[in-house]
C-alpha cells in the first residue's frame, strides 16, 4: 500500500489501517492514553499528489501554494441561537476569528480559502460586532481571500471583501463545501469527529478524514458540533473505503487506528439533525 501520510520528522508507512503505530522519538510505542500530549511532530497528508499539513487548530496548510484552508466557521452562530431564545455566551465569533488570526500570523498565507458555512445564516454578517467586523476586514484585505459558498451562506457578504466561488480548483485539488466523493476533493460540511476508546475512558476529538484521494475537514468554528466518523454518511464520501482518521489535540494531529474508534451511542438522531442544519 503506497503511504499517503507521514510524520514530519520522518517517513511513516502504514501497511494497514488497523495497525497504525504511534511512536516516540526513541522508537517506543506510545499508547493513546498517555501519548496524545507527548507527540508534537506534524502530520503531512498526500492528497491526489499534493502534500498538505493538517493543523491542530483545525486548519489545513498547503505550503506549495502558500494557502490556508479553513471550513465551517459558522460566525455569529451564538447570536443566531439567541434570536430563538437559546441564550449562549456571545463570544463564539471573537474566539473563532482570534484563532484564525493566530494561524494567519504564523503561516502568512498568500491565499485563504474559507470552505463554506463561514456565516451561520444570511444575516450573520450584519450582526457582527464592530470590533469583529473590523478584524475580519483586516484579515481579508491582507490575502487573496476566497469564500466558497456553503448551504448556510450561499451568498457570502460582498461588503467584507474577498471573492466567492461555488467551488475552487487549484492544481489537482478541488475545494467545495459539501463532499461529493470526487477525486482530489477537499470538503467540509459534515463536521467530522472521532470518539476514541482508551484504556480507562473515551475521548472525543474533532478530526480530519481522508483516503488519500479526498479529504473532509473538521469544523473550525467555536460553536460547531460534530458527526461521528462512524456514521454511515461518510461511507458515501469514500466509496472505495480505506479512509484514515487524524484527530486534533492540543499539541498535535494524531493518526488514529480505526479499531480504536467507537460510535456515539444514543446520539445518532441528534447528530443527523446537526448535519442537515450544519
Amino acid at each position: 500500500m503506497k503511504p499517503y501520510c507521514r510524520l514530519k520528522d520522518g517517513p511513516c508507512t502504514y501497511e494497514g489501517l488497523q495497525t497504525i503505530d504511534l511512536s516516540d522519538k526513541a522508537g517506543q510505542s506510545v499508547s493513546m492514553d498517555k501519548g496524545i500530549a507527548q507527540i508534537s511532530r506534524s502530520t503531512q497528508l498526500f492528497l491526489n499528489g499534493h502534500c498538505l499539513t493538517p493543523l491542530k487548530q483545525g486548519g489545513l496548510w498547503w505550503d506549495e501554494k502558500k494557502t490556508l484552508i479553513v471550513s465551517d466557521l459558522h460566525l455569529e452562530k451564538g447570536s443566531s441561537y439567541a434570536r430563538s431564545g437559546q441564550l449562549l455566551p456571545p463570544y463564539d465569533t471573537s474566539a473563532t476569528l482570534g484563532l484564525l488570526q493566530d494561524l494567519i500570523t504564523s503561516y502568512r498565507p498568500e491565499c485563504v480559502i474559507s470552505l463554506g458555512d463561514s456565516f451561520h445564516d444570511g444575516q450573520a454578517a450584519q450582526r457582527l460586532s464592530e470590533p469583529d467586523h473590523a478584524r475580519l476586514r483586516r484579515l481579508i484585505a491582507a490575502t487573496d481571500w476566497v469564500w466558497v459558498e456553503g448551504n448556510h451562506d450561499p451568498d457570502p457578504p460582498a461588503e467584507l471583501g474577498g471573492r466567492s466561488a461555488a467551488c475552487l480548483e487549484m492544481g489537482r485539488l478541488v475545494f467545495r463545501h459539501e463532499p461529493t466523493a470526487m477525486a482530489g476533493e477537499v470538503a467540509g460540511h459534515l463536521h467530522p469527529c472521532a470518539r476514541i476508546a482508551g484504556r480507562m475512558r473515551t475521548l472525543r476529538r474533532r478530526c480530519f478524514i481522508s483516503d488519500g484521494h479526498r479529504l473532509i475537514m473538521p469544523a473550525f468554528g467555536a460553536y460547531t458540533g460534530g458527526l461521528n466518523v462512524m456514521n454511515p454518511a461518510y461511507a458515501r464520501c469514500f466509496p472505495d473505503g480505506g479512509q484514515m482518521v487524524f484527530a486534533m489535540t492540543d499539541s498535535a494531529i494524531i493518526p488514529i487506528s480505526l479499531n480504536r474508534l467507537v460510535p456515539d451511542t444514543g446520539r445518532g438522531r441528534g447528530y443527523r439533525r446537526l448535519v442537515q442544519s450544519g
